[in-house]
């Protein structure tokens, strides 16, 4: 399928004014377009050639060689042999592969940034063998990594010239507003130096992961374009081309640039050799949402939620519990657009920050020293497992359906506590049934969960829950914290949504 823009058209739906050339001979016959001109949008220039033309040279081509273990489908069958290349045919075959995307030459020494995917080896058990840098004037040089950041997918290059080469510096991108005009040269496709442009159509958008600040466009951004730089009517690079949002792999107006204001630093550390270090609090955090927040009786979407403290760490050190929420640290305010992992990451490490938080609805102010991100291994310690299944009895919905929140929940007794393999101290009550029909059921809770509290207060009877409840519905709150306890994981809070009468 083939696609036209009409730019022209465009601008002249932007209320753009039009100069026509007219005969005051009026039976003279004219082109349609004879003498049409559309004025520029005000702050655009009337044609991106000039520009263009002096940046496309510092955009390069970026390629991989990589080797690819792949699983014979005859292992195992008679065919094996056959069809595996001679003897050992019914081991994994090793396959080449290729990827390819954009970057950009950022010094006259041939220092190159480029997403860290761009570079990497695109399935388990592959390598990368090579990287090849091609210039617009079709000159390929062998690259070296000199460092990557996984964490916001960014890399740095090296090549070798006996030239000085073209080169294009950051911009400051805490100045870009929605609204303003981009341009984006990459290679989608593999059709190098393809040049796009369009507007920027948000700031700090998040796509899921904890250091999400992207700039969102919808300048052309496809496969291949990865790694391309994102120009502003100046020249200057304030953003890197990272991700697509499409539901069929192509352009859909949705694309997202890692910003320069968070790009740049990373970049500089990189080229220095140095390792990427970030400040850690040693917290488990969830988004503040509606459920959640309408257990706290709070507004939604203004701070995170503590769910848990690592021991040892620069949170626990400094009184934070979990049910918390955390609403600024170091006087930034917390907010979908300006994540906690986002803040804490940026503070120097060993730096005290005051922290603002509520408990109990009550604001309070601590103060933590800021330690360094661990090893994603050792993080991985202390994230919850896996979900273990407590019992293999059948539920009764019948009897949750009579309780509060269409939860039935007995008192724990020791020997409960044995069977269900908790720790011994534990304090709450065991769930029984749960009605899958209820949002309690909808979240997951099953039984042989144990509830510790609710509403932040301690329940030991089916009796304190359902009072919990009344209580909450009595402020005309929506939804009720719970502090669940599932062997094998943390304890979590979880907000439930009450049932409608």
């Amino acid at each position: 399928m083939r696609y036209a823009y009409a730019i022209t058209g465009a601008l002249l739906l932007g209320g753009t004014a039009i100069a026509v050339t007219t005969s005051s001979n009026v039976g003279a016959q004219v082109a349609q377009n004879e003498g049409l001109q559309a004025a520029a949008p005000a702050g655009a220039p009337a044609s991106l050639a000039d520009m263009v033309e002096k940046l496309q040279p510092a955009v390069v081509n970026i390629s991989t060689k990589q080797r690819v273990k792949v699983q014979n489908p005859f292992a195992g069958t008679p065919f094996g042999e056959l069809f595996g290349q001679g003897q050992g045919g019914g081991q994994p075959q090793t396959r080449q592969a290729q990827s390819l995307g954009s970057g950009f030459i950022i010094s006259a020494d041939g220092y190159i940034v480029t997403n860290n995917h761009v570079v990497s080896a695109g399935a388990e058990g592959a390598s990368v063998d090579s990287i090849t840098v091609t210039l617009t004037n079709k000159e390929e040089y062998s690259a070296k990594l000199v460092g990557r950041d996984a964490a916001t997918d960014l890399a740095v290059l090296k090549i070798e010239s006996t030239k000085p080469l073209p080169f294009v510096k950051f911009g400051d991108s805490t100045k870009a507003r929605v609204g303003d005009w981009v341009v984006a040269i990459g290679n989608p496709f593999a059709l190098s130096g393809t040049v796009t442009a369009g507007i920027i159509s948000a700031l700090h958008r998040g796509t899921g992961g904890s250091y999400d600040k992207f700039i969102q466009t919808d300048a052309s951004i496809n496969q291949g374009n990865s790694g391309g730089p994102m120009f502003d009517m100046r020249g200057n690079v304030i953003g890197i081309n990272s991700q697509i949002l499409s539901p069929s792999g192509g352009n859909v107006g949705i694309g997202f640039a890692i910003p320069s204001e968070q790009a740049a630093p990373i970049v500089d550390t990189l080229r220095k050799g140095q390792a990427i270090k970030r400040g850690y609090l040693g917290v488990q955090i969830s988004p503040l949402g509606e459920d959640l927040a309408d257990s706290l009786g709070l507004a939604k979407n203004r701070g995170e939620f503590v769910q848990g403290v690592e021991p040892g760490k620069g949170a626990e050190k400094a009184g934070i519990k979990a049910g918390d929420v955390i609403v600024s640290v170091a006087g930034q305010e917390v907010s979908p657009d300006q994540n906690l992992s986002s803040i804490v990451a940026n503070q120097p490490i060993g730096a005290r920050v005051p922290i603002v938080l509520l408990r109990n609805g009550q604001r309070q102010t601590v103060t933590a020293v800021v330690g360094e991100r661990p090893s994603e291994e050792e993080l991985n310690s202390f994230a919850p497992q896996q979900d273990d299944d407590f019992s293999q009895q059948d539920q009764n919905p019948g009897q949750a359906t009579q309780q509060s929140l269409g939860i039935s929940a007995i008192p724990l007794t020791p020997g409960i506590i044995r069977q269900l393999g908790i720790p011994a101290d534990t304090r709450g009550i065991v769930i029984t049934a749960v009605d899958g029909s209820t949002d309690a059921g909808a979240k997951g809770l099953r039984r042989g969960d144990v509830i510790i509290s609710a509403n932040n207060q301690p329940v030991a009877t089916q009796a304190q829950l359902d009072a919990q409840v009344k209580a909450v519905a009595a402020q005309n709150r929506s939804a009720i914290l719970l502090q669940v306890l599932r062997r094998g994981q943390p304890v979590t809070f979880l907000p439930v949504r009450l049932r409608d009468k």
